[in-house]
């Protein structure tokens, strides 16, 4: 036997093995380097007849054996050549055995196949290649083997295995004493441990994983991404908790059928809770998701959740069903006989063709205070929509109806809305005249109530925009618009209050509109960074409109804001228009460096002519002078966010809005606050128009790597100066909450107190403590 060095990357064709790739390497090594021999009884031949006589008596037995298995009974691989990778530090032959030996950092490849170890031998008789010495062996998904001695097949597929590691492309890590590759691709293991946590820390120590399931058999199957346990236990934190007779999860995070792990909660309304569910995987983009649920205060409960996924859209539902008396929501008293009680929810999106698609969701509860008795949702109505749209680059259209289910207690349902059909069509073309864009529109809505209004409206528009930017850098928008409006009312009288009122019968009126709109973005440097300073004016001009004759059913809850200031019409939704002249005027400035952000902006308006103002007292809009309103923002990072939006009384610059939202932390360790405070002394003639004052907080504590504590509040703040009706300090706790959480890269743990201080029919104020137990990577979550 000979050693020498040598590295090559060649390609072989009609090979049946890798180890072909090996003994080539072999036999061009030896043929290359091998010196010359002298002999004692023949004089020296020319340098290249001893060359040549070396390399026949040192590389004729490796030939051979190469040639013999090019020429055997193997079949070629499909596709005919194939390119193997080789390297090693030295390689010699065993005539004897027929054995060719790699060692030392020994590299075989194969596509994306590879191995390395500290030794391969090859034996040619048996076909096998037997790698030792901290094998690690790749295969054609990323799945890495590592493993203390490896056999691997003329193939180029584990067979035997001894003291070995498979760490899985997808994250998990499966660990046994022996293992064999079965004939149908599969790892079958003895003695077996699987976890998807890591198993060092980011440092590269060492770690024992949160949790990991042993079996005294594994098998894993590649092609499919599963493991199946028999005989095993799962433990948690190294200890033993749960027997498994048998278990079969996923290793690619991918959905499987079972029991997902069940939760426990106890709260004032039901009392103790256990629930737990099952998921069934019905197809590859179908699944059926069944709980139950088991309270010592109430009756149990079911649920249930299908969800389905085709080239063209989405469909998901979810429902609730359980057999129990209702209650009065205001005595709280017993209503007769047990009856069903449930709610439904259902949504989806479908793709028709290339511009036409559906969307829809619907909502329903079997009464008002199921949701919140069961802690499903804490919404107080639920809307139910389909809508028919089609899109193309240059148009939209749609066809929607919707309807609402109130959940407040105080709200006739006979006074909710329904709406059907709302349609609407827009189409956008090129001005030939004067350049820039015409949109035109048509519109029209059917809003219908059992005990209230009804109204039907009409309206067709026609709007011009033309945008240039001057050669000074101002950028200049005009805009014209003409629009005419039909409404039919009824039943106008039931309607609560008097200024959301219409006149009964048939009603229009004609809106007309000019503006042009004048900003001036300024550009420089400025703290190491870089500022823009952007004054704007605009100009709108609008003759008188007949306003008081039509319903207001979409204009309700106006507020002068920074968002709306510069709107050509400041009302919301369509039955109030905005007339008269007026000039608004503000600014803009924004200066950017690395790391940080700021922008602020601040402005108001001025009505030029003194003609009755439809906007009702405490807008900010019910003078000629509004009241100043801005926005102020700054990020620092990812570690600062705060935001700051306000409305000052224009004549003595009290605070009439007064918004605040502010984060700072990293995502472990934070804090978060939520401010909002209206005073606007707006009358009480206008439901949708109230002062109000309340404050949001939130925050998490991380401590000792992965703890943390965690808390949030939610308190209204109005007193009785703010709002008459109210019977509170100003100081009122809606809903706390403290907990603890544990979580790593692949478990959550938590124990979570809440108090709810307000009830709602059967919806008791009270605690609630809820255990959250989640494996990340697995998909089971309480």
């Amino acid at each position: 036997m000979r050693p020498t060095n040598r590295s090559a990357l060649f390609p072989i064709a009609n090979r049946g093995s890798l180890l072909e790739g090996v003994a080539l390497t072999a036999l061009a090594t030896l043929a290359i380097v091998a010196p010359a021999r002298a002999q004692d009884t023949a004089p020296d031949p020319a340098p290249d007849t001893a060359q040549q006589q070396a390399d026949d008596e040192e590389a004729g037995p490796v030939e051979e054996a190469v040639n013999d298995y090019i020429d055997g009974d193997s079949p070629p691989p499909p596709g005919g050549q194939r390119d193997i990778g080789f390297e090693a530090d030295t390689l010699e032959y065993d005539s004897t055995g027929d054995t060719v030996i790699a060692r030392g950092t020994v590299v075989l490849r194969e596509g994306d196949r590879s191995v390395r170890a500290d030794e391969v031998r090859w034996n040619r008789p048996a076909g096998t290649i037997n790698a030792s010495g901290n094998v690690r062996y790749v295969d054609g998904d990323g799945n890495q083997l590592f493993a203390s001695e490896l056999e691997l097949t003329d193939a180029f597929e584990t067979g035997a295995l001894e003291d070995l590691l498979l760490v899985l492309r997808e994250g998990g890590r499966l660990a046994a004493e022996r293992g064999e590759r079965t004939e149908d691709g599969r790892i079958s293991l003895v003695r077996g441990a699987y976890s998807g946590c890591a198993v060092v820390t980011e440092d590269g120590c060492p770690k024992t994983p949160s949790w990991k399931i042993t079996a005294e058999r594994v098998v894993y199957d590649p092609d499919t991404s599963r493991v199946r346990f028999e005989n095993g236990f799962f433990s948690l934190f190294g200890q033993r908790i749960l027997p498994l007779p048998t278990l079969e999860l996923r290793t690619d995070g991918g959905p499987n059928s079972g029991f997902l792990v069940p939760s426990l909660r106890i709260s004032r309304s039901n009392g103790v809770e256990v629930s737990g569910s099952y998921y069934w995987r019905l197809a590859e983009n179908r699944d059926l998701e069944l709980g139950a649920y088991v309270f010592t205060e109430a009756p149990p409960m079911v649920s249930g959740t299908y969800r389905e996924l085709s080239n063209d859209g989405a469909f998901e539902a979810t429902g609730y069903l359980t057999r129990s008396r209702r209650v009065d929501p205001f005595t709280l008293a017993s209503q007769g006989e047990q009856d069903f009680r449930g709610y439904l929810s259902a949504n989806g999106r479908y793709n028709l063709s290339d511009h036409w698609r559906f969307t829809g969701s619907a909502r329903i509860a079997s009464d008002r205070t199921f949701l919140r008795r069961y802690d499903i949702s804490r919404d107080d109505r639920l809307r139910t929509v389909g809508e028919l749209e089609r899109i193309d680059a240059n148009s939209y259209f749609v066809v929607a109806g919707f309807a609402t289910q109130t959940l407040r207690l105080d709200q006739p349902q006979g006074q909710v809305p329904v709406a059907l059909p709302l349609i609407d069509y827009r189409r956008r073309i090129d001005d030939p005249l004067l350049g820039g864009t015409v949109t035109l529109r048509g519109n029209s809505l059917s809003i219908v109530r059992p005990e209230g209004q009804d109204t039907q409206r009409a309206l067709a528009s026609a709007q011009w925009n033309l945008r240039r930017v001057t050669g000074l850098g101002q950028v200049v928008e005009f805009t014209a618009l003409a629009r005419g409006d039909v409404y039919h009312t009824q039943e106008s009288a039931q309607t609560r209050f008097a200024a959301y009122r219409g006149e009964d019968g048939w009603q229009g009126r004609a809106i007309a509109l000019a503006a042009v709109d004048v900003s001036w973005p300024l550009a420089g440097p400025l703290f190491g960074g870089t500022q823009v300073l952007t004054p704007r004016v605009q100009v709108v001009g609008t003759p008188p409109i007949s306003n008081t004759d039509i319903p207001n059913e979409d204009s309700r809850a106006i507020d002068l804001e920074d968002v709306n200031l510069f709107s050509l019409n400041r009302f919301p939704g369509e039955d109030r228009f905005e007339d008269g002249a007026r000039v608004t005027y503000g600014v803009d400035w924004e200066v950017t460096r690395p790391d940080w952000r700021v922008s602020a902006n601040i402005g108001q308006s001025y009505r030029l002519d003194d003609k009755a103002i439809i906007f009702p007292d405490g807008t900010g809009l019910s003078d000629r002078f509004s009241d100043i309103v801005g926005r102020t923002r700054v990020r620092y990072k990812d570690f600062v966010s705060l935001t700051y939006r306000f409305r000052m009384d224009k004549d003595n610059l009290a605070a009439r809005r007064t918004e605040v939202d502010a984060t700072i932390g990293s995502r472990k360790t934070y804090a978060e606050i939520g401010y909002l405070r209206l005073d606007r002394n707006i009358p009480q003639i206008n439901e949708d128009l109230g002062d109000r004052e309340e404050l949001r907080a939130a925050g998490r504590v991380a401590f000792a790597d992965n703890w943390s504590v965690f808390g949030a509040a939610v308190v209204n703040m109005t007193n009785r100066d703010e709002d008459p009706t109210l019977e509170t300090d100003g100081f009122e706790p809606i809903r706390t909450r403290l907990g603890v959480a544990y979580q790593d890269d692949c478990i959550d743990l938590g124990v979570t107190w809440r108090r709810d201080f307000v009830s709602q029919g059967d919806a008791l104020r009270g605690n609630t403590i809820e255990l959250t137990f989640r494996l990340l990577n697995l998909g089971f979550s309480n």
